[in-house]
């Protein structure tokens, strides 16, 4: 079963791409998915001050600077896994070191 873990932080002290890195956390957790075979893809978003949100109402595309949710945790990044089931997707997740200052959405892909 494929699952997309969407990672959530705190935009205002989010580690540079250097310091994770060096964090030795990330890379055991990133050593955990080689090991498993699970991630299919991932990738680190920019801040949400580089987003756009659009939006079609009436016909009309509708276009704004910004994530459409108002609120402190973005959506940082992105990671595609392929695993048994949603309890090995948890063990995955829980080990993702933004489970422990942010949080990480586990979302099955429909197929």
């Amino acid at each position: 079963m494929k699952y997309v873990l969407l990672i959530r932080d705190d935009e205002i002290d989010a580690p540079s791409n250097e310091e994770l890195a060096a964090d030795l956390v990330h890379q055991a957790w990133a050593a955990d998915l080689a090991r498993r075979g699970a991630e299919l893809w991932g990738e680190r978003l920019r801040p949400v001050v580089d987003a756009t949100t659009v939006r079609v109402r009436d016909g009309e595309t509708l276009v704004s600077d910004g994530p459409f949710a108002e609120t402190k945790d973005f959506v940082g990044g992105v990671v595609i896994v392929e695993c048994a089931n949603l309890d090995e997707a948890i063990e995955i997740a829980a080990g993702h070191p933004y489970a422990r200052r942010g949080g990480v959405e586990i979302r099955p892909v429909w197929e």
